[in-house]
């Protein structure tokens, strides 16, 4: 028993006559006929009475109707799902993301692909650069936003989908002089609140400091930047954060910009064989930049 055994024998049904099935159906009578009779060899009954005056059916063909309707439509759902699943618009996608996306990145990126793409499920999953990068490879995770650069050597697809600058993080009673851009060497002496040394902006920090002329005097590491911006405000010492998470400054942190400006960039990544919804979900996060 097949789909198209089932399509001719509703069609036949619903008419109630070979000939108007077959034109329905855009075929000739006779393979019709032949179709009929072959599912009912398979089933081992009658489905139709055949008369002078038409056909009709048998209390098996009624009884076998529908089933068969709803095996028809259940093959269409399957057709249904494999096209919305090829063209990438239903199934599951997991995101890793870098705790600095979420002040303005996500918040971009997420509801309109919600918008967009209603039938997808997303899982979200905050994790370092590198353990993006490792979960990506080992399929864990189907796309990833990353700081860059990803400092061991991944085999993924990585755009840039948004760029920024450092700025330094002090207490607002933190009399720094001079007013305005601070030269970073001027902070030679101070201490420092950084990034954990899984983080890329660890490393990006003490090049940076190392370029200004000084190692940083690291007084303590943190994962989160809002932990970083919350051990400022408690005099713990000074950081250098991304100028976009100035929204998570506490009323007692001022964000003041670099005399000279530590650019950073954030990344989307993903695999080379990444599915039709991880490569949707890159294409709209990129056009969103």
């Amino acid at each position: 028993m097949d789909l198209r055994q089932l399509r001719f024998f509703v069609t036949l049904a619903d008419t109630l006559n070979f000939h108007r099935a077959a034109a329905r159906l855009h075929i000739s009578q006779p393979p019709l006929s032949v179709a009929i009779r072959k599912l009912e060899e398979e089933i081992g009954t009658r489905l139709f009475d055949r008369t002078s005056r038409g056909v009709t059916l048998t209390p098996a063909g009624i009884a076998a109707l529908p089933p068969a309707r709803e095996a028809l439509a259940q093959a269409a759902l399957v057709h249904e799902a494999a096209g919305l699943g090829s063209r990438g618009q239903t199934g599951r996608l997991s995101v890793g993301f870098v705790g600095s996306a979420i002040g303005e990145l996500l918040p971009r990126i997420i509801p309109p692909f919600r918008e967009t793409h209603p039938l997808a499920d997303l899982d979200l999953a905050e994790m370092t650069s590198v353990g993006i990068a490792d979960a990506i490879e080992a399929r864990a995770l189907d796309v990833g936003l990353v700081r860059l650069p990803v400092m061991r050597r991944h085999r993924l697809d990585i755009a840039v989908i948004e760029e920024d600058d450092l700025v330094l993080a002090h207490r607002i009673d933190d009399n720094l002089q001079p007013r305005g851009p601070v030269p970073l060497r001027t902070l030679a002496d101070r201490p420092f609140i950084v990034h954990s040394a899984v983080s890329v902006l660890h490393s990006v920090i003490l090049l940076a400091c190392r370029d200004a002329g000084f190692a940083p005097r690291i007084a303590q590491e943190a994962v989160q930047v809002q932990t970083i911006l919350s051990l400022v405000q408690s005099g713990l010492g000074v950081a250098l954060v991304p100028a976009r998470m100035a929204r998570f400054a506490p009323q007692a942190v001022r964000l003041t910009p670099l005399a000279e400006p530590v650019r950073i960039s954030t990344g989307i990544a993903c695999r080379a064989d990444a599915s039709p919804l991880a490569r949707n979900f890159i294409r709209q996060a990129l056009a969103a930049r």
